[in-house]
């Protein structure tokens, strides 16, 4: 397949860059096959006292897929994965892969609102969850449309003797959930590994069939499923493997899976890239950075995918200057831009080579990045990566293509570009045109060819590596009996990149308690999606037509954040003299 590879690319790209990369689309499930032919020893999965090689992963993923077969599964049903990183979700996905079945990873965050858009849109006949969320899941199950729930427990993540014991000590404690199982809609996960039938699907046009649903905002507030085919998602790997220089610089690596598996960042980075590397990832299901710090110290992982924020609260913690950080080698940072001073410290810390760069959802992610071994500029999302190219355009027309240093709407066009959004033809012609994915960031291009982001077109925050979309917010909020009006945005946050913090005018003569708000928001919304600060006002800047103006209002927290700062330099000046 030929490629047609940026020039800024080659200019920056360690060595000779071959004048096309030559990628081949394939299908996803032979990354796997192909560890266990080759490297079925490796260790694939580690988790406390669990372990599992490539070889025994690829049998579990086989069985898994035949019990699916015989529940009804066929080529192009979807199977929703509602987990946290856990064996069991690296199990799961390989099995739907390897079952021809189309993977609807689900945040397992999302509250009833969420869930029901979610599984009412991708309609998956089988939804894969954990024991602690059947409370939220079984009131909705009319309403879901979900044929069949299997059900793993915690426990069932762990070997002997520790499985026993943690099943024990939830009896013990009063937690054990009783989960109504009758081997026919409620289905224990163990049944369906508990076979010696192996399938595997057979091979189909990669371009042509869809591997994942990942569900994102794109360019409006609802959620929408991007369609990333087996194509998107084996070219990316190829692409990243460039990107990372694997040929020239191979290693046994160690994942540390902290990004969540069912984030399109985490599923390619944490899951299928240790895959091709046959290298082993330690599933981490709730980012403690306390707890991630004793996983470094104890396993010494040398491979790490993860957001600005985890990487700067990882170096807030005091045991930090305890833990020799240098077993990390190569991280990969993305979601949200890396502040600078941070950056640069987690690098001496660990002396890793760090790429940052850009990643959307409906473009598998990645489709910008600071080469790894070349010039790396401070605040860039680098350049296009291998096979992908980008331009700046006119943001009102979409067309008028511009020059460097001019700011405009950017667009991206690679092989793994989605296929479209699944059931909204509208949505992805105004997303794709003539092969051009419509990213909605405003950035610009240097004379060296590095892109920077320098705002957003469209109303979307990342928090914590999250797409938050505040109309869905703010109609939580509007719900709120005692609220007259309300706007959510984003605002600069010095250690966490960027927070949500909602505005509120109340209704007259109405008293509003801003922890009631933040409870009522988190009825609703998942965790991530609840502001973090809540500002009670008299009125909100509007314009002639009476719209609310959010950069107004982020134009007033800026202004504030930069005079904290002024005031902070100047007390250290003083502090100096």
């Amino acid at each position: 397949m030929s490629n047609q590879a940026s020039p800024q690319w080659h200019a920056h790209y360690e060595g000779d860059a071959p004048a096309d990369f030559g990628f081949t689309p394939s299908n996803l499930q032979d990354f796997l096959t192909d560890a266990a032919n080759t490297a079925g020893k490796n260790l694939a999965v580690q988790f406390h006292n669990f372990k599992i090689t490539y070889e025994k992963l690829n049998e579990k993923a086989e069985n898994l897929a035949a019990s699916f077969r015989n529940l009804g599964i066929e080529k192009g049903d979807r199977i929703a994965i509602m987990l946290p990183n856990l064996p069991q979700t690296v199990i799961a996905f390989w099995g739907a892969i390897k079952a021809g079945a189309i993977v609807v990873m689900t945040n397992p965050l999302y509250m009833e609102k969420e869930l029901t858009h979610h599984f009412n849109d991708s309609k998956p006949k089988i939804l894969i969850t954990l024991d602690l969320f059947w409370s939220k899941i079984e009131p909705l199950k009319e309403m879901l449309g979900v044929e069949k729930y299997v059900i793993t427990r915690a426990s069932e993540a762990l070997a002997f003797p520790l499985n026993l014991l943690q099943n024990l000590k939830a009896r013990r404690s009063h937690e054990f959930i009783k989960i109504p199982f009758n081997g026919k809609t409620v289905i224990p996960w163990k049944k369906l590994l508990n076979t010696k039938e192996r399938y595997i699907a057979p091979s189909s046009d990669p371009a042509a069939t869809i591997a994942l649903l990942q569900y994102t905002g794109g360019t409006t507030g609802f959620s929408k499923g991007a369609m990333l085919t087996h194509a998107n998602l084996t070219i990316q790997i190829q692409q990243l493997l460039e990107v990372l220089h694997a040929k020239e610089h191979p290693m046994r690596h160690l994942f540390i899976g902290v990004m969540p598996f069912f984030h399109v960042f985490g599923l390619v980075g944490c899951l299928i890239l240790p895959t091709v590397f046959k290298s082993p990832t330690i599933p981490v299901p709730r980012y403690v950075p306390a707890d991630l710090l004793e996983i470094i110290r104890k396993y010494r992982p040398t491979f790490f995918c993860g957001a600005p924020a985890i990487y700067i609260s990882l170096m807030q913690q005091k045991k930090i200057k305890d833990i020799d950080m240098t077993c990390i080698k190569f991280c990969i940072s993305g979601s949200s831009p890396f502040p600078l001073a941070s950056l640069k410290r987690f690098q001496e810390m660990t002396k890793a080579k760090i790429t940052e760069g850009l990643g959307l959802t409906e473009a598998s992610p990645v489709v910008a990045a600071n080469p790894l071994f070349g010039l790396q500029k401070a605040g860039s999302i680098g350049t296009a990566i291998p096979g992908t190219e980008l331009k700046i355009v006119d943001p009102e027309d979409g067309v008028t293509e511009y020059g460097n240093n001019q700011p405009g709407e950017l667009l991206a066009k690679g092989p793994q570009v989605m296929l479209g959004y699944w059931n909204h033809p509208e949505e992805t012609a105004n997303s794709i045109r003539d092969g051009w994915l419509y990213t909605g960031d405003i950035a610009y291009r240097d004379d060296d060819g590095y892109y920077f982001i320098v705002d957003r077109k469209k109303d979307m925050a990342i928090v914590g590596g999250y797409n938050v979309y505040p109309s869905e917010i703010d109609e939580v909020l509007y719900e709120y009996p005692k609220i007259h009006e309300a706007v959510s945005l984003s605002i600069p946050h010095r250690s966490k990149g960027e927070i949500l913090k909602a505005y509120i005018v109340p209704k007259p003569g109405e008293k509003i308690n801003t922890a009631e708000i933040m409870a009522f928001c988190r009825e609703k919304l998942a965790s991530y999606k609840v502001p973090r600060m809540i500002e009670i006002r008299e009125e909100l800047p509007k314009s002639m037509v009476g719209k609310i103006l959010r950069r107004a209002l982020r134009d007033e927290e800026e202004k504030k954040l930069q005079a904290e700062k002024e005031r902070e330099n100047s007390k250290n000046n003083e502090n100096n003299m």
